[in-house]
């Protein structure tokens, strides 16, 4: 949300070297790597896809105070030849397709439904993922909807074709996903829950084969480095791919006997695969937080412990983000999150100095979690004493904190 529009913010919440190839590339280079090493030339392609309440009365209305807006808010126009209502998801391999989600159609999509009484939710995957896993253990009854980007997701839920979004925003061991991050501000989705979901990462490979006959193991980035330990005392060349439930939906589908891939255990159950090995990972405390998204934002409550997020900018000056922070500081409030990101439309900002000539910073946008609901005095005090700062900020939604 703007706010610089007429709208308040609590309304709208709006080593062993190994040798490492790069899977889902379309070059001729990543194609010959693949190929001297016995796979089929599918496999060094893309995996195919499962193809207002207000808090506060009026004098304390917050966004009258905030007046210019950000531009990283503004998303990009498409190309003339898009449709920007394409959802594009996941399909593929699988013992028994009919048991996998009917894929998404923003065409027609009621055919896709076959239980209007589940609460439909987006992830970025392919069945088996982590960001599933996160998606059930929010709802467990829920229908899963698999899509190929994350901003697929964020399409999902505005054009209705979903209720619901999963999608990870920081991991223990690998850090922030910043692409995330940068789609909030972009998109004008809620977050309206949080997720805190154990990562044990396992090897898969073909039923039959042993751990120590694989050559290649095929995983995400992140989870190959997260399980360095394990890859190095087995010598196996490692392949990046898109996600962890579709590498071992490659391995299935190629019969790849001298590869196996890093997934979780449902993946190997999904795609009839043996796990070789488990918890394979190097830091057995691997936790991945994920949030919720929804069209519409809850109602805060005191009940139990909430958790606020928000963004905002401010001009440059000494001391200016110390005397942000302190607003929460001075009324008790935990920041359990800060996470700056330079803004992308305008990321230079020139300080003319008499003294010392012109300087260049960048210009940031900050993100920060804080440990209070917005129903909550002390929040919506915060909040309007950082509007002296601030020249712009927007709530991203206020809701329950995962105690789990």
């Amino acid at each position: 949300m703007n706010l610089g529009s007429s709208e308040c913010i609590s309304p709208h919440w709006t080593t062993n070297a190994v040798p490492s190839l790069v899977y889902g590339g379309d070059n001729n280079k990543t194609a010959t790597c693949c190929s001297q090493l016995g796979f089929p030339g599918s496999v060094c392609k893309r995996s195919p896809s499962f193809s207002n309440l207000r808090i506060q009365n009026e004098r304390e209305c917050l966004s009258h105070r905030a007046i210019t807006p950000v531009e990283d808010e503004i998303p990009s126009p498409p190309a003339v030849d898009e449709d920007p209502t394409r959802i594009t998801l996941s399909t593929g391999f699988h013992k028994d397709l009919n048991s996998l989600p009917k894929p998404l159609s923003a065409i027609n999509p009621s055919s896709s439904s076959s239980d209007r009484t589940k609460v439909r939710v987006a992830y970025r995957g392919v069945p088996g993922a982590y960001s599933e896993a996160a998606a059930r253990k929010a709802y467990p009854k829920c229908e899963t909807v698999p899509c190929d980007e994350f901003e697929d997701a964020f399409k999902a839920v505005e054009l209705w074709l979903v209720d619901k979004a999963v999608l990870p925003i920081e991991n223990s061991v690998g850090g922030s996903i910043h692409r995330n991050y940068d789609l909030l501000l972009r998109h004008s989705l809620h977050i309206v829950g949080e997720v805190q979901l154990i990562v044990d990462h396992c090897l898969l490979g073909l039923p039959g084969v042993r751990k120590e006959e694989l050559k290649h193991v095929l995983s995400h980035p992140q989870a190959l480095e997260q399980c360095e330990r394990t890859l190095n005392e087995l010598s196996v060349t490692r392949i990046n791919a898109v996600d962890t439930a579709g590498a071992a939906q490659i391995v299935a589908s190629e019969g790849l006997r001298e590869t196996g891939a890093v997934a979780s255990a449902r993946a190997a159950e999904i795609y009839g695969l043996n796990v070789l090995a488990e918890r394979i990972q190097d830091d057995p405390d691997n936790i991945t937080r994920f949030l919720i998204l929804a069209r519409e934002p809850i109602i805060p409550g005191t009940e139990r412990p909430y958790k606020t997020s928000i963004v905002f900018t401010m001009e440059e000056g000494p001391g200016v983000l110390f005397k942000a922070l302190a607003v929460f500081a001075m009324r008790g409030i935990n920041l359990s999150k800060i996470e700056s990101r330079p803004q992308k439309r305008r990321p230079l900002r020139v300080v003319d100095d008499s003294n010392n000539g012109k300087a260049t910073y960048f210009d940031y946008l900050f993100y920060i979690d804080f440990e209070a609901s917005m129903a909550e005095p002390r929040a919506q005090n915060a909040l309007s004493h950082l509007q002296e700062f601030a020249t712009f900020i927007r709530v991203l939604g206020c809701y329950p904190m995962d105690m789990a």
